[in-house]
């Protein structure tokens, strides 16, 4: 059961009583639960809500009757803020295997929607019926379009800005010259009696309208990287609408799928995934290899836990061909906001051993991850610095 919420409801109670009232709600009433504590009524309408759910510690039964489960996710909309709102629909739907009442569009409409409906809504989505498929569209654009308010200037100012740093020449033409910079390195060659500055060294930007960098995502759309591949999809739309850089996004479980063409839209890019299966990694790393124009400009991110059902051996040589011809290869474990996620420690610590670091990052991260990874800084660094731990490098190639 979800902490109860500070906000939870008005109160006046001292601090005791408070406490009690809690333990009550959390307990659920009974002769067994110990406090002796009556509800007021404000609270017997939330305390329904909560024994309708947990049905196994609190006696109530939560149906699969759509009814009443409709009528369940109004109240709780009611009686608690959004966050726990979210997290009572996704026990709700782990506990009762409502996911099958999310094919009735009146039902999916009353639900809230968060990153987790997305990825259960594409789980179903070869089994959507006609009359719910535009409602589910509606659920995900809301979701998409909330998050790239969030996530996209951040993302697009990180790597412009990368970008005009790693591409800064000391040879430029007029036009490429950037003054504020050039004036800054050259005070000291100030001329009191001309009152100007020598530009001794000329800084510019380079040729802005060429692709300077290439990035590939490569994510995995295993059953357990749900989040990640919502997340993932949403961000490469964002970098495809940026012109000094070239995106690609494939997406793979045991086959490749490249949905480059499909990054004007995150949504059509969304339900283009098949979220579950199996994972053929080898298989991917080979795909994205051959997107591969030039070596030392290329950024490949990999979206995995690493739970290889291919060919292992065959993984580790693929991306040590990457990195020996130059490739920035990153492995992110995980590209949600859950923190640390189960991974295969030995594949991720036999990368780490080639220099290619490993490890999980949250939506938030993921603009200041960019820059840092186009500026080929110390990514362990990086990450040390966010707090975040990196796979260490125990196994070696074999």
């Amino acid at each position: 059961m979800p902490a109860m919420p500070a906000d939870l409801s008005p109160s006046t109670l001292d601090p005791a009583d408070e406490r009690q009232r809690r333990w009550r709600l959390v307990l659920g009433g009974g002769a067994a639960d110990g406090t002796g504590w009556t509800l007021a009524s404000a609270d017997q309408g939330l305390d329904r809500c909560l024994e309708e759910l947990y049905d196994g510690e609190r006696g109530g039964d939560l149906g699969s009757s759509a009814p009443r489960v409709a009528r369940w996710l109004g109240d709780i909309r009611r009686y608690f803020p959004s966050s726990v709102v979210r997290v009572l629909q996704q026990d709700a739907l782990d506990r009762y295997g409502l996911q099958r009442l999310l094919l009735e569009p009146e039902m999916l409409a009353a639900v809230e929607p968060d990153v987790h409906l997305v990825a259960t809504l594409l789980a179903l989505n070869r089994i959507l019926p006609d009359q719910t498929r535009d409602t589910a569209r509606q659920v995900v654009r809301r979701v998409v379009a909330d998050l790239e308010r969030r996530l996209a200037n951040p993302l697009r100012q990180a790597i412009t800005g990368s970008l005009n740093r790693s591409t800064r020449n000391r040879r430029p033409r007029h036009h490429e010259i950037d003054w504020h910079r050039t004036i800054r390195a050259n005070l000291r060659h100030y001329q009191p009696a001309y009152r100007t500055v020598i530009p001794a060294t000329r800084i510019g930007f380079g040729r802005r309208a060429v692709a300077l960098r290439d990035i590939v995502l490569c994510v995995d759309q295993s059953g357990s990287m749900a989040a990640s591949v919502v997340y993932a999809s949403i961000m490469a739309a964002v970098m495809a609408s940026i012109r000094a850089v070239r995106t690609s996004l494939v997406v793979f479980d045991t086959a490749v799928v490249d949905l480059t063409e499909q990054l004007a839209d995150p949504v059509e890019v969304l339900f283009g995934t098949q979220l579950g299966g199996g994972t053929d990694i080898h298989r991917a790393l080979r795909y994205c290899q051959g997107l591969v124009r030039a070596p030392q400009d290329t950024l490949l991110l990999l979206i995995s836990d690493l739970y290889e059902g291919g060919d292992r051996r065959g993984l580790l040589r693929c991306a040590a061909a990457l990195v020996g011809a130059g490739v920035n290869v990153v492995v992110l474990l995980a590209l949600s906001d859950q923190g640390a996620p189960s991974y295969d420690h030995a594949t991720a610590a036999a990368l780490a051993g080639m220099g290619i670091p490993a490890f999980a990052c949250t939506p938030e991260q993921f603009p200041a991850l960019m820059a840092a990874a186009i500026e080929r800084r110390d990514l362990g660094a990086w990450a040390a610095a966010q707090g975040i731990v990196t796979a260490a490098a125990t196994t070696s190639l074999r």
